[in-house]
C-alpha cells in the first residue's frame, strides 16, 4: 500500500473513531487533509470540475478498504436527514487476550528467534504490551537485574546474510526479485529472477524457495549464495505459489539426503564434521586422512565441491567424475 493512502486510510478511521457523533461524508473531507488538498474543503468550492463525483468514488474506496482491514463503520441518518458515519470503539475492541503458562512460554520464545532481525524490536514491543494489558500470566516474564527476562532458554535463527530483509519482505509481500547468484561449482555468479515463496533455515543456512523464471521451474537458493543487492520487480506472479512449500525437502535432495546407494571418500583428519556425522562407517588411514561410508543421492557432488581438498571420492565412479567435473569448471573460472 503507498505512504499516502495509508495515512488516509488511517486519518479516516481516526476521524470515525475520535468523533462524538456521526459525521457526513461532507463533514469528513472538511476534516481529513488528504481529502481538502486534493478534492478542496467542499461542496462551493471553485476548483476543478468533477471534484465532487472524484471525491465520493475515492471515499467509498477508502470506505471499503477500510471494512476490509476490519474496521466496523455503520452507516446512520443524522437529524437533518443525512446520511453519516461512525466506527463505534465498543464494535472496533479486541476481546480481552489470555494465555495460559503454555502459550505465553511458546510466544516469548517466537519473539526471541528474530534477535538479529528487523522484527526483534516489533516482537519484543508486541510482548511487553501482552504483558502490560494482563494477556500474559504472571510469572512468563520474571525480573532478573531490572529487565523481564524469558528464562536460559533463548533459542534464535541467525540472519546476518544481507538478501534475508529484502528476501523475506518480498515472500510477505508476493514481488519478483532479482538478484545475482553464484553456484557452488561456478566461479561467476548469475542473474536470477525469481518469484520468491518462502524462507526456511536448515542446519544454520537460510533458503529461499521460489519460482525460477527463465527456467521455469521451482527451485532453492542459499543465501549466503547472493551476491549484491536483492531487487524488488513490479508485476505480478506469473507461476501458482504451492500449498505447502517443501523447502527442507528439496535442500535434502541437493545435499544427497534423499540416499540411494553409498559411496565412499576420503576426508582429511579434523575437517569435514557434517560428513562425519552423516557417516554409516568410519576408518582411520593414517597420513592425516579417514575413508568413510556416507549415504549417496542425488546433488552430493554439489555438496563435496564445497570442501576442496579435504574430501576424496573414491567410489562410485560416477559420483567421482561429477566432482571432478565441478572442480574443473571452478578452475576454468
Amino acid at each position: 500500500m503507498a505512504i499516502a493512502k495509508a495515512e488516509r486510510l488511517m486519518n479516516l478511521a481516526l476521524c470515525l473513531l475520535g468523533a462524538r457523533r456521526p459525521l457526513t461524508k461532507r463533514e469528513l473531507r472538511a476534516s481529513i487533509e488528504a481529502y481538502v488538498e486534493a478534492f478542496g474543503p467542499g461542496e462551493g468550492w471553485e476548483g476543478a470540475p468533477g471534484n465532487e463525483e472524484s471525491f465520493s468514488r475515492m471515499f467509498e474506496r477508502d470506505k471499503d478498504d477500510l471494512r476490509e482491514l476490519g474496521l466496523v463503520i455503520d452507516t446512520v441518518d443524522n437529524l437533518d436527514g443525512e446520511t453519516a458515519y461512525v466506527a463505534r470503539r465498543d464494535s472496533n475492541r479486541l476481546p480481552p487476550i489470555t494465555l495460559d503458562a503454555a502459550e505465553a512460554t511458546a510466544l516469548g520464545l517466537a519473539a526471541r528467534v528474530w534477535q538479529q532481525a528487523r522484527l526483534a524490536a516489533a516482537a519484543s514491543g508486541a510482548l511487553q504490551k501482552l504483558h502490560a494489558a494482563g494477556g500474559m500470566p504472571s510469572g512468563t516474564l520474571p525480573e532478573q537485574g531490572g529487565e523481564r527476562q524469558l528464562g536460559t532458554l533463548e533459542p534464535h535463527i541467525p540472519a546476518r546474510e544481507a538478501a534475508f530483509e529484502p528476501l523475506m519482505l518480498a515472500c510477505r509481500d508476493r514481488r519478483p526479485v532479482v538478484f545475482d547468484y553464484r553456484k557452488s561449482n561456478a566461479a561467476r555468479s548469475e542473474k536470477r529472477h525469481v518469484e520468491p515463496w518462502t524462507l526456511e533455515c536448515w542446519r544454520g543456512h537460510w533458503y529461499l524457495a521460489g519460482w525460477d523464471r527463465e527456467r521455469r521451474a521451482e527451485r532453492v537458493f542459499r543465501l549466503s549464495r547472493i551476491t549484491g543487492p536483492v531487487r524488488s520487480r513490479a508485476g505480478a506472479f506469473t507461476a501458482p505459489v504451492p500449498d505447502q512449500v517443501t523447502v527442507r525437502e528439496a535442500v535434502e535432495r541437493w545435499a544427497g539426503e534423499g540416499a540411494t546407494g553409498t559411496a565412499r571418500i576420503r576426508l582429511r583428519e579434523g575437517a569435514g564434521y557434517p560428513l562425519r556425522a552423516r557417516a554409516l562407517h568410519t576408518r582411520a588411514l593414517g597420513d592425516g586422512w579417514d575413508e568413510l561410508e556416507i549415504p549417496y543421492g542425488h546433488g552430493l557432488d554439489a555438496w563435496l565441491v564445497e570442501f576442496g581438498p579435504d574430501v576424496v571420492v573414491l567410489e562410485p565412479a560416477e559420483l567421482r567424475a561429477d566432482v571432478i567435473d565441478r572442480l574443473r569448471a571452478v578452475a576454468k573460472g
